[in-house]
């Protein structure tokens, strides 16, 4: 199969706040994928960005005192722990309000204008006499026109997924004021998607399949765009008929692109936002020093978006009919999911401690993979909403990854070091048996992904782990060990072990890419792809030390997760606890708390710069164990490496060991510092009494 060009896409998150759990779902769904076209050696260009525009932004920037540049720039700011946490390999993140998208968006309008299908209309539009500012359609709500839901947007119902006016909507109020809207005259631009060229254009391009034959959207989408098209009849018994035009346009004072030609007029955030995908495109292949619109031009280029069920309108009407007419390829498909739950479909709630916070889940030390695994073993090629149960998360990350997938290197490598000096065998006929079933299904799982029935592959992959489990049982390699003669026969066991083992990281990489790195760290190959299920490590073949390459999840980290914040215990806290230190105590905790935190007495054996890193200080650490660990902390910008080789510090030795860009850490060093570097600079690591040796534990 030759390689093929894919230019892949998440739905750009709103600037407003940080990512949440529905965010880091769609974007580990994305990567999975992107992770899976790459091992087939496939090109990809993974792309996202901040969607910065609209009257929201304007507002809550306004609120905090600061420019919506500003205030889009802070939020933007703290995506990084979020993408790298979660393993999230995004080849660029960019922003609508970037000079790229400003030009894409206003020719993209210039184009559609030249193709006849911009209209200009006065129209009567709510506005806030007390906010004195026309409303923008987010800010008004009220009880949608066909299925009477309360308290809807004023754009779509989330309800029944209805698409209207503002002026549309029963009983309209102010989300800003809470005052009823006035009508007032305001002349605005409109896409004329009702135009019989765009009617044709989209009943075929969401009812069909693509020039590979697949499908643009899937089933059960599909059928719901449908409807979109027909004349219907409404509960009140009006009738809605088929597509309207698209108002494209907001007044001043407005965040956004201004309209060419039309001062004071400003694009619609929903019209610039997608532009956002080719902006962030263009702008890596402009870094790359590529040919922008070549690329794009190349009839083998696959576009593909994934978005959550809550955006089909933009992405399967308005953005194909704007790339279409305005002379621009149109997506291939978009790969819509659905809504994540928490425990038994409770909607989420930070108050009451059933929200999913990713940061909180990977401060408490959870291995992102975890979260990986768990979210694919229930995503599949529908729509479906999917529930994240904290003891079936408990259950099948220990039970899948633990007991059987790890389990299978964990109960060989050490033979094959100790009794053969890290060399496999040859493998023998039940052995390859094996081995051949386990490579018999490289290309339904590779199918499998490419479908995005995440949840199936998955499940495939471990009834594979079953029959390497069940192999294992069978001939008990830890009685081999203990029999005379029978050290071929071991060698030859483990070596079947290892190779499964190495098939299965194949298998399992996509969505597991940091474990499948140690992996191959511990087999000495290269990283592994998708073809190499056909080949094997072969006889002679040295292996590394096995290295525990997996913790189990504990009730006690899902109980943390879970934990609803100590919101009493933080408002009792006086305003003069925030001094000297600049930020108030962290809530009271039991003594059972504080023992789950192991902190010992480190020696500095060695101390250097990490290249590439202004921040970072690599820290050789003895903490009296007889090996030495490897610790990055952020102090290189108070501390030169040879002034700490030969300290004593404190350090937590049991935090989860964390990949980082530069390699792994395994504990974290202790320091001090004020919460406003600029009313106080600089960091001290803590430094034991003399005395103190490594290993020490302070209790």
């Amino acid at each position: 199969m030759s390689p093929r060009r894919l230019f892949v896409t998440t739905a750009l998150p709103y600037a407003n706040g940080n990512f949440h759990i529905g965010h880091i779902m769609e974007y580990i769904q994305a990567d999975i994928w992107v992770r899976y076209q790459r091992m087939q050696g496939h090109e990809v260009n993974f792309v996202g960005a901040d969607d910065t525009h609209g009257a929201p932004i304007m507002i809550a920037a306004e609120k905090a005192g600061v420019t919506p540049q500003a205030f889009v720039a802070n939020i933007a700011a703290g995506r990084k722990p979020y993408l790298d946490g979660f393993h999230i390999a995004f080849d660029n993140w960019h922003s609508t309000d970037a000079p790229e998208n400003h030009a894409l968006a206003r020719q993209i309008y210039l184009d559609l204008k030249a193709a006849g299908l911009i209209a200009t209309k006065t129209i009567e539009q709510f506005f806030d006499a007390e906010k004195n500012m026309f409303l923008p359609d987010r800010f008004i709500k009220g009880e949608c026109p066909r299925c009477h839901s309360k308290d809807q947007y004023g754009d779509n119902c989330e309800v029944c997924g209805a698409v209207y006016a503002p002026t549309d909507l029963i009983n309209p109020y102010s989300a800003l004021s809470g005052a009823k809207p006035v009508l007032k005259s305001s002349e605005h631009f409109f896409f004329s998607l009702s135009d019989p060229r765009c009617v044709a254009f989209l009943e075929d391009w969401t009812q069909g399949v693509d020039a590979s034959g697949r499908s643009r959207l899937q089933p059960e989408v599909a059928n719901k765009v449908r409807e979109w098209f027909s004349v219907r009849t409404n509960q009140d018994g009006s009738t809605s008929e088929g597509l309207g035009d698209w108002d494209i346009s907001r007044d001043a004072p407005y965040f956004g692109i201004e309209i060419p030609d039309a001062p004071g007029k400003y694009f619609y955030v929903w019209l610039d936002a997608p532009v956002g995908y080719l902006a962030s495109l263009k702008n890596l292949l402009d870094r790359r020093g590529q040919d922008f619109d070549a690329y794009m031009a190349d009839p083998a280029l696959e576009q593909y978006h994934f978005i959550g069920k809550d955006i089909v309108t933009f992405h399967t009407l308005f953005w194909p009919a704007m790339l279409k007419f305005s002379g621009r390829k149109t997506p291939d498909s978009i790969f819509v999911h659905g809504f994540l739950t928490v425990n038994n479909g409770e909607k989420m709630s930070k108050s009451r401690g059933t929200g999913l916070d990713p940061l909180k889940y990977l401060s408490l030390g959870m291995n992102p993979e975890w979260l990986r695994y768990y979210l694919a073993a229930k995503l599949n090629a529908k729509n479906e909403d999917i529930d994240f149960n904290a003891d079936d998360f408990m259950a099948r990350v220990n039970s899948d990854l633990i007991g059987k997938y790890i389990n299978i290197a964990s109960r060989a490598a050490g033979f094959v070091a100790k009794r053969f000096g890290g060399k496999l065998g040859a493998v023998s006929a039940d052995g390859a048996a094996l081995l051949g079933s386990l490579r018999s299904q490289a290309d339904a799982i590779a199918a499998l992904y490419d479908s995005r029935d995440l949840a199936k592959a998955l499940k495939e992959t471990m009834l594979l782990t079953d029959r390497v489990n069940a192999y294992v049982d069978q001939n008990k390699p830890w009685e081999l060990a203990k029999q005379a003669g029978m050290d071929a026969r071991l060698q030859d066991v483990c070596t079947v072990c290892i190779e499964a083992f190495r098939l299965l990281t194949i298998y399992l990489k996509p969505v597991l890419p940091g474990l499948a790195g140690q992996v191959e760290a511990f087999l000495k190959t290269a990283p592994l792809a998708f073809g190499d299920a056909a080949t094997a490590l072969g006889e002679g073949h040295q292996i590394g030390d096995y290295k525990h390459l997996m913790q189990r999840v504990t009730p006690e980290q899902l109980d943390a997760l879970f934990e609803a914040p100590a919101q009493a215990e933080q408002a009792l806290v006086a305003p003069e606890t925030l001094a000297p230190g600049g930020e108030a105590i962290a809530p009271t905790i039991s003594i059972d708390d504080f023992a789950k935190v192991d902190l010992r007495i480190a020696r500095i054996v060695h101390c250097e710069a990490v290249e590439g890193s202004t921040k970072l200080l690599r820290l050789t650490l003895d903490v009296g164990e007889g090996k030495t660990r490897n610790v990055f902390s952020g102090i290189a910008s108070v501390y030169r490496p040879e002034d700490l080789i030969g300290k004593h510090t404190v350090m937590v030795a049991n935090l989860a060991p964390r990949k980082m860009k530069f390699g792994i850490s395994e504990g974290m060093v202790l320091a001090a510092s004020h919460a406003d570097e600029k009313a106080q600079p600089g960091i001290y690591v803590l430094e034991p009494v003399a005395g103190a040796t490594p290993g020490l534990r302070i209790h």
